[in-house]
């Protein structure tokens, strides 16, 4: 099925079944606030959310640990130089544990977090990485293509990915960290092009030499990604920004070149292959562009520009995707022809890693080995998948284009793809760390994930990183008793904003109903219909809620929940007061009908966002998991209800949603 855009007065159809993944971390490092704030919070609610919608049962949430691929073993390498004494085994396995027990602490639902490299989850991973070697390979959509690779004379090897850095190519890219073939934002390119190449291991610049590798046919799936990008801004509510980022990939081959550096533009012009120029004749422009119908014809023009010692620049464009690579710690690639002993690269096996992890955990339950495919590629079925903006070339690309060449043969697409079921992305901006980006590898160090939470509870910060609206921008993450410039400021740390919307309001208003209930009804809910006013109130929060869950707009259901708790609270605390001063026992028992169903409709809403304290809330109303079904969202709590129901006694100062208890000693509330 499509997410298709929906109308302000429709109702979103789900899917019958889903999958939703989490962009992978890699096992060289602990998880950050980034990997836990920016995209494994959202995946989580979502999940959520949907087990509550279409039943658990039919709700498979995977991720794991991104085992091989060069950071990890330049990470290694270090480790080992400082006198580590494991092997790359031990060094990975440890990361994969550590990231694993922080998403448990804090409360990330998966069904399955695996590790590509060990267990079920790696011996199936290998499986699946010879299937789609093999498919792709008969499909006719892999080539073998002798490319440069960098390769240091000093220290006598070929370098990884991450033992060369230099400046992108790519025009206007502001990365900080560029690498052999992709710049840390993302940008993909041939090892030629990096700017300036050091070898980590010399500090000296590497020679260029020829390796033959496999390569994905990439570059010519630029008409297909249109298709797909057309198809998906018109009928899906996939994000703008998004689609807009691939599109910038999909344009055809630039050289960019400053005309102060050519002395004869006509005889530069003349030495190219066929070509077209953009702002050649404008004055003020400073540089002009060349535009090439193909790799070829740009690369061609690439080497005159060489020959004559003039700078460049290349535009963002497709490449050829290259599959495979000589590193010993990888999946190892089928032997195909005279290709023997490869092991894959680490980005293309990461992208169907959730497929690896989706079919291990099916099989675990005892379903067929294909059963997988049911949820990958069924009409009733959709696969969501949560990652950061600088993935969106992988994951928006180089995946999309792969899932339609194992389905077809090269040459073979059909024109119209608009039935072809594609996973649907949901790419989050940056979370900063204060006002700017932080990372492992960048000047401002991300705090740990697993550190926050000796500051903040879980739900704090689950509920404080969704209402951040990453599905737009960047925003930035500012913990005051982190960040020195914030330290001294008077007001409330804001990161507890919209926890304590649970912590404070939500919890009164629940304290309240159940002490007035055990007072003066014996535990039981008073048989008094729901006002239709509040009947009304809450169908509207909870559309609006639907709506902004179906187009993943976590930040917006933040201010629905805000705004609709605040009206139950203030409809409680003006009416009780009425009905205690006056001895209205009418009046008290409508209040206390009324805001127990909207305590019902609260907790269903909050349980995706906060789920311990909403078992608790579903532990005292004494109701069993039919609470969080949507099948009853609109009914009365009566509807789940036993006859002679009781509720379970609340004792005194007990809190559904609770703090820390040094917050209380720092006075922050």
């Amino acid at each position: 099925m499509i997410n298709k855009r929906i109308r302000p007065d429709e109702r979103p159809v789900f899917p019958k079944r889903a999958i939703i993944t989490a962009g992978m971390p890699y096992g060289n490092k602990k998880l950050h606030f980034g990997h836990v704030g920016g995209m494994f919070v959202h995946a989580d609610t979502f999940a959520r959310f949907l087990r509550d919608r279409i039943g658990e049962e039919n709700v498979v949430f995977v991720s794991g640990t991104d085992c091989y691929g060069s950071p990890i073993d330049e990470a290694y390498r270090k480790l080992v130089a400082e006198g580590f004494k494991g092997t790359i085994e031990d060094y990975v396995m440890g990361n994969h544990n550590t990231q694993k027990q922080t998403l448990l602490d804090y409360e990330i639902g998966l069904n399955l977090f695996g590790a590509s490299a060990f267990g079920e989850t790696g011996k199936v991973h290998k499986e699946v990485s010879a299937w789609v070697f093999e498919t792709l390979y008969e499909n006719g959509w892999l080539e073998k293509l002798s490319t440069p690779q960098f390769f240091d004379t000093e220290k006598g090897v070929f370098l990884n990915g991450r033992q060369v850095v230099g400046k992108c190519p790519i025009e206007g890219c502001q990365s900080e960290h560029a690498y052999a073939d992709e710049c840390s934002l993302g940008h993909q390119y041939m090892p030629s092009d990096l700017i300036d190449p050091v070898s980590t291991l010399s500090g000296k610049r590497p020679e260029i030499r020829y390796v033959s590798n496999w390569y994905f046919k990439l570059d010519e799936c630029r008409e297909l990604m249109r298709k797909m990008v057309d198809f998906l801004r018109r009928e899906t509510n996939t994000r703008k920004n998004q689609l807009n980022t691939i599109d910038e990939f999909l344009k055809p081959p630039y050289i960019y070149v400053q005309k102060k550096l050519v002395d004869d533009m006509d005889a530069l012009r003349a030495a190219f292959p066929a070509h077209e120029t953009i702002d050649l004749e404008e004055e003020k422009k400073p540089s002009v562009t060349f535009v090439f119908d193909n790799l070829a014809d740009r690369d061609a023009a690439r080497k005159v520009l060489d020959e004559k010692g003039i700078n460049y620049r290349t535009g963002k464009t497709l490449v050829p995707f290259r599959l495979s690579g000589n590193a010993a710690w990888g999946v190892p690639v089928p032997d195909k022809e005279d290709m023997k002993d490869f092991t894959f690269w680490v980005w293309p096996e990461s992208l169907w890693a959730p497929i690896s992890f989706s079919k291990t955990y099916l099989m675990s339950k005892g379903c067929s080995e294909d059963e997988w495919k049911n949820w990958w590629d069924s009409e009733d079925a959709k696969v969501y998948q949560f990652i950061g903006e600088d993935n969106i070339y992988f994951y928006g690309i180089a995946e999309m284009a792969m899932a339609v060449a194992l389905k077809y043969k090269y040459g073979e697409v059909p024109e119209d793809i608009s039935g072809f079921n594609f996973p649907h992305l949901v790419a989050n901006c940056h979370i900063l760390f204060g006002d700017k980006k932080a990372s492992s590898s960048s000047e401002v160090k991300p705090p740990m994930a697993e550190d926050l939470l000796s500051l903040y509870s879980p739900e704090q910060l689950r509920m404080h990183f969704l209402s951040l609206g990453l599905s737009s921008k960047s925003v930035g993450f500012k913990p005051k008793t982190l960040l020195p410039e914030l330290k001294n400021e008077p007001g409330m740390d804001m990161v507890l904003k919209e926890g304590n919307l649970l912590t404070n309001v939500f919890n009164r208003i629940v304290r309240s109903c159940f002490y007035t209930i055990q007072e003066y009804y014996g535990g039981k809910l008073p048989a008094n219909e729901v006002d239709p006013k509040i009947i009304e109130l809450s169908k509207n929060a909870i559309l609006e809620y639907e709506r902004h869950m179906y187009n993943h707009d976590f930040h917006r259901i933040t201010y629905t929940l805000d705004s609709y708790i605040r009206e139950i609270n203030k409809h409680y605390v003006n009416n009780i007061r009425t009905a205690e001063k006056e001895g209205n026992d009418e009046l008290r028992s409508q209040i206390i009908a009324d805001c127990f169903y909207c305590v019902k409709v609260c907790a269903t809403l909050l349980h995706p966002f906060a789920p311990n304290g909403c078992e608790k809330v579903r532990e005292y109303l004494n109701v069993d998991k039919r609470l969080w079904s949507w099948d009853h969202i609109f009914e009365p709590l009566t509807a789940i209800m036993d006859a002679d129901h009781t509720f379970k006694f609340l004792e005194p100062r007990v809190d559904f949603f609770e703090k820390p208890s040094w917050q209380f000693d720092e006075g922050n509330n």
